[in-house]
């Protein structure tokens, strides 16, 4: 890809970093949790359970992540699971205990899980994106990690990476300061405001598109699609500067 040439980090204030496939390969955590949720979930269902009449309950595949839950809010990737399969429960509140038999109740029971399988199995960060944390380390060029992720923090602590960034500007902050998601630019804007970088100055590096758009509405002065899997000209489409397949490219 013809991103792949150094860039001048000198001329930056900051580096805004997703963390989902561009720090660490977390897919296959939540993969993980998923099928542990739902395969504990299926085969834990009385036969003569009133929301399983006429009902699919064979066990949870790869299939079904990728047809029903892949990029979807949580209680929405559950709810297309089961009405997939025939299973009727009731929506539920956010609130619901993980053990509740409604929608919300196992959305929240696989977040419950992916922190299990995070402490169980670990996650490693992409080799060369260390390399270019490392290298901006060396520069003392400010970092930050965006991420709409309610489990940023274990996930870069569990990464060996937690104490790399000046600011995590996850799903949690996002809430609680009303900021509206990616592809918005919001959460890139807090994260630069807190590294006491000019939108100008600061680079945002994004593999989803809809991070990428986030970038590009921000006005931000370099904006880095990694390419793992969306494709270079999505991404370029999008509004990245420069693509690279692995962040190693860039040092």
């Amino acid at each position: 890809m013809n991103g792949s040439r150094p860039v001048a980090w000198r001329d930056y204030a900051a580096v805004l970093f997703d963390l989902d496939g561009v720090l660490t390969p977390t897919a296959a955590v939540h993969m993980t949790a998923w099928s542990e949720m739902f395969n504990a979930f299926l085969g834990g269902l009385a036969p003569d359970h009133p929301a399983t009449v006429g009902a699919d309950t064979s066990p949870y595949t790869e299939t079904d992540y990728f047809a029903h839950v892949d990029g979807k809010p949580r209680y929405d990737g559950v709810a297309d699971l089961l009405a997939a399969r025939g299973i009727d429960l009731p929506r539920g509140d956010p609130g619901d205990p993980p053990q509740a038999e409604t929608v919300c109740g196992l959305g929240n029971r696989k977040n419950d899980a992916f922190t299990a399988v995070l402490e169980r199995d670990g996650v490693q960060p992409y080799p060369g994106s260390v390399t270019l944390l490392d290298h901006l380390r060396d520069l003392g060029v400010p970092l930050a990690v965006v991420s709409s992720s309610a489990n940023a923090h274990a996930v870069l602590a569990a990464a060996g990476l937690a104490d790399r960034f000046v600011t995590v500007v996850d799903g949690r902050v996002a809430a609680a300061l009303g900021l509206p998601g990616k592809p918005a630019p919001d959460t890139f804007l807090e994260a630069a405001r807190t590294c006491g970088a000019a939108p100008s100055s600061a680079v945002v590096v994004e593999d989803a598109v809809s991070g990428v758009r986030a970038g590009a509405a921000g006005d931000f002065g370099l904006v880095v699609g990694v390419d793992r899997g969306a494709g270079e000209s999505a991404l370029r489409s999008a509004g990245a500067h420069r693509v690279v397949a692995d962040l190693q490219d860039l040092t």
